[in-house]
């Protein structure tokens, strides 16, 4: 394609997307569940396609090149693919947000005033690496009564529209059109950047990947974005913290899994407590692989590891490393979070309540957290279902986005023949 023909083939999508966005916003609840129903039953028939078309698009990455982990969130295993399927199963059982009506009361000149829960409308989603992005950015926003367009990266083209054609059996069994989930079917990068300006039809962005593409995103595009640009995550050991508790955290903070924006980079640990709560956990780290890089009252204390930089505070690793800093307390721990955060999740260990509602209310971040792991801050933990991301926005919606975070609030109005007088 070139570029004249990238950009009338992604306007034709756009104006797809919005007149299908008026039949999802209208669509009953078991319509669209019945979709997400039938959309499950095709990708487990056809899983050996699907497997087939991921395998086309493994190869060319190790042709490529791509890294190991690159090629581990690329490949669509059998059990990956039943875990697809399942999700859009957990989707359609979810409750359906649109159409809620809430905070209905009567105003003192008799109408009834209150909320209406209603859809986005257009949502562009970009994404890499991950094809079962594709299923659950498509089955959320279904179900929140939204139509999507998906990009997906380049490097996992046939395996993405393998799914997408799924998703499409699913919603011709339900009486919806297909132009309500679209996969972008070009991997030429012009396909992003019209995307990206084109307000007429897309009324929101969600980028998911690496730092590059989530700035790249915030950089162009005309239209309200909601994303997270990366997860410095922190766990505070305070000086009245259950040191077993303390433990227990910030080792599952860590190490629970790497490559995730929840997973804890820095640790803060108070002075009083940090000659008895380090030298426990450094064992515990250095047997499971982690590297550690401290300040000088760490470094001081553990001997032998690397001196943490000034960029190391900053740093959001998504490997087994680690940066601990000693703090003096609370204060000096909220003032680095503050200053070296990304206001993606952060949490406390301490069983002094006032300094936890200190925490709970000065950390200013989408997840704040006591006495619990940060690997906690997830759609599925919170009781949400599922996710289609994190955001630390402050507007629309922050923290993991569910089906409510993919719709909005419009006013209400009950009277019966009243006037303004």
């Amino acid at each position: 394609m070139n570029s004249q023909s990238v950009e009338q083939y992604m306007a034709q999508l756009g104006q797809q997307a919005r007149q299908a966005s008026r039949l999802a916003a209208a669509a009953q609840s078991g319509v669209k569940n019945c979709a997400l129903l039938e959309a499950a039953v095709a990708i487990e028939d056809q899983a050996s396609e699907v497997a087939q078309e991921n395998s086309r698009d493994l190869d060319a990455g190790r042709t490529a090149g791509l890294d190991a982990a690159l090629l581990d969130r690329l490949e669509l295993t059998a059990d990956r693919i039943t875990a697809m399927a399942e999700g859009l199963r957990q989707v359609a059982a979810l409750p359906d947000p649109v159409g809620e009506i809430t905070n209905m009361s009567f105003r003192p000149s008799g109408i009834q005033v209150g909320h209406m829960r209603v859809p986005l409308g257009v949502i562009g989603i970009i994404y890499e690496s991950r094809p079962n992005v594709t299923a659950d950015a498509a089955a959320l926003c279904l179900k929140s009564g939204n139509a999507s367009i998906l990009r997906g990266g380049s490097e996992a083209l046939h395996s993405n529209i393998a799914v997408a054609n799924c998703i499409a059996q699913g919603l011709r069994a339900a009486g919806l059109p297909e132009t309500l989930v679209q996969v972008v079917n070009t991997a030429d990068r012009a396909a992003v950047g019209k995307l990206l300006k084109m307000p007429e039809y897309v009324d929101v962005i969600i980028p998911r990947g690496g730092k590059g593409l989530i700035e790249r995103v915030m950089q162009e595009s005309s239209i309200p974005v909601i994303k997270h640009l990366h997860g410095v995550c922190h766990v505070y050991i305070d000086e009245q913290a259950d040191l077993e508790k303390a433990n227990a955290i910030a080792y599952n903070a860590k190490t629970h899994r790497y490559g995730v924006c929840n997973a804890m980079e820095t640790l803060l640990v108070a002075e009083p407590v940090a000659s008895r709560v380090l030298p426990e956990l450094a064992k515990r780290y250095s047997a499971a692989g982690v590297e550690l890089r401290g300040c000088e009252r760490t470094c001081a204390i553990l001997g032998d590891i690397t001196a943490a930089t000034a960029a190391d505070w900053d740093e959001e690793y998504l490997a087994p490393i680690l940066a601990i800093r000693v703090v003096d307390g609370i204060e000096q721990a909220i003032q680095h979070i503050e200053q070296h955060g990304s206001q993606h999740t952060d949490a406390i260990v301490t069983e002094d309540y006032g300094k936890a509602r200190k925490f709970l209310r000065e950390v200013d971040s989408s997840s704040v957290m006591v006495n619990a792991s940060t690997r906690f801050a997830d759609g599925f933990e919170y009781g949400l279902g599922a996710e289609i991301g994190i955001s630390t926005d402050k507007l629309h919606v922050r923290g993991p986005v569910g089906l409510e975070g993919l719709t909005s609030q419009k006013f209400i109005v009950l009277g019966d023949g009243h006037i303004r007088e």
